[in-house]
């Protein structure tokens, strides 16, 4: 199957770069490392977030069709792992949408955002109020952490120097999604004291991601709708088009300046009970270059051609990163011993390289251009195995009942890309993947209804756990 010409064409209108202060702080990766093997595992965090964790509601909004309650609380992430949130979004705000009559129990679903859904209007619109009248189903909205709240809040919890939705570090989209499984947890135990049930959970694109990240970590069957998401964050950023918005130059410059990132922390990467980063050093080997899943989109001539002058602040490609096998730390040599401007030459000297081009084959390569390739190789690598062990679904508990579970995916998502990934069916045995026509962008701007249908098909079914 092909890869959305829309979705190609989307990311190239965006011009945001990902990552722009690179990999985060190396005190904060190992915290966070060390975190993801208590958080993977639910009999080792049951206990993170109590039963009665405080939830507060502060004002509620009587409208025509609903109930519109908005709530606080600290992040459980902030007691667990003090200070690695940013102070702006230590306090986690949500959204409730209650029917104003109830059809039969009290059914809420926990919605996470997705990418660059800030604030609650368009989960509010788009899903909330059309569950309401559909299923009779509440829907429960928790705001992202690094995401604005909105014009009419007093506070955010988007950092002042973040642009928009792109992080600013690596470091970060591990955190958010640290703080959201626990956030989660606690939203769960608080609605179940409230005496609200069924419960369930979705979101699309990262949103997707990070509620099936949740749902691992609950004790009991809980029903899941991802959209739009997969087994991995890896794939989006090294081979999807999104890793052509990440800030790959900055990234190499820290891992060639600081040894930690290879003495130190790839010690602390596991996948599935293996070491993530020596499969990360595998995939660059043994996968051909990242964009080759986009060789058949048929679009303009130039259009995702890299020739002609860098992009505006001088980033390179990801593209760029066309490799096979790692070398050694070469440019954290050249780097060490004082060559610094050699480096910020090899940086640009290959940016301008077509993705298809295998370079280790080229004739006249020069030395610098080795020394360039094998630092992006290990970039590269690093990336991918930091990316599995935080968001590789494998590296987390099995849901207790995977057969609530229903993934809708798009056959030709080029953000999401699934080759070369473990599916989630086999991760989750039993679980259920329906996929749809089209990419990802498409989905998400005309498949809203049908996203929404997969809770309906469990009325119509109908499917009622056993209260637990």
């Amino acid at each position: 199957m092909g890869v959305s010409r829309l979705d190609v064409l989307y990311r190239r209108l965006l011009l945001t770069k990902l990552f722009i202060h690179g990999w985060g702080k190396p005190d904060d990766l190992k915290r966070i490392f060390e975190f993801r093997k208590i958080i993977g595992n639910r009999e080792k965090c049951k206990d993170l977030v109590p039963k009665d964790y405080p939830v507060f509601i502060d004002k509620a909004e009587e409208q025509t069709d609903c109930k519109i309650l908005n709530g606080h609380f600290i992040s459980p992430l902030e007691y667990n792992l003090p200070g690695v949130l940013p102070p702006e979004s230590v306090k986690a705000r949500f959204q409730f949408i209650v029917p104003k009559k109830w059809k039969k129990y009290r059914p809420v679903c926990i919605h996470l955002a997705g990418t660059g859904d800030h604030f609650f209007w368009r989960r509010r619109t788009l899903m909330a109020k059309p569950m309401i009248k559909e299923t009779g189903m509440a829907s429960l909205l928790l705001e992202n952490p690094y995401y604005i709240l909105g014009k009419n809040e007093n506070s955010v919890a988007k950092p002042k120097d973040q642009v928009r939705s792109s992080l600013r570090n690596v470091s970060d989209l591990f955190v958010m999604g640290g703080a959201l499984i626990l956030e989660s947890a606690a939203l769960l135990h608080w609605l179940e004291r409230e005496g609200y049930w069924p419960l369930g959970m979705t979101g699309i694109s990262m949103g997707g991601h990070m509620a099936s990240l949740a749902v691992t970590n609950w004790p009991k069957p809980i029903p899941l709708v991802p959209c739009l998401s997969w087994s991995t964050a890896s794939s989006v950023f090294t081979t999807g088009v999104l890793s052509r918005a990440v800030n790959w130059r900055e990234l190499e410059k820290q891992y060639a300046m600081h040894t930690v990132y290879e003495e130190e922390i790839t010690r602390l990467l596991e996948y599935c009970g293996t070491d993530s980063f020596r499969m990360g050093q595998d995939f660059v080997k043994n996968s051909p270059d990242s964009f080759d899943t986009l060789s058949s989109v048929d679009i303009p001539a130039g259009f995702l051609s890299l020739d002609g002058p860098q992009h505006e602040n001088g980033d390179v490609p990801s593209s760029a990163l066309s490799s096979q096998g790692r070398g050694g730390a070469a440019g954290r040599t050249l780097l060490m011993s004082g060559h610094r401007g050699h480096l910020d030459q090899m940086l640009s000297a290959v940016s301008s390289s077509h993705p298809h081009i295998d370079m280790l084959s080229a004739k006249n390569m020069s030395q610098q251009a080795r020394q360039r390739l094998s630092l992006q190789r290990e970039s590269l690598g690093f990336m991918k195995g930091v990316m599995d062990e935080c968001t590789h679904i494998a590296n987390f508990s099995v849901p207790v009942d995977p057969s609530l579970i229903i993934v809708v995916q798009a056959k030709e998502d080029a953000y999401v890309p699934r080759a070369g990934v473990r599916s989630l069916q086999e991760i989750w045995p039993g679980c259920e993947v329906r996929y749809l026509n089209g990419g990802h962008v498409s989905a998400y701007l005309f498949k809203q209804g049908l996203f929404r249908s997969q809770w309906l098909y469990w009325y119509d079914a109908g499917y009622h756990y056993e209260e637990q």
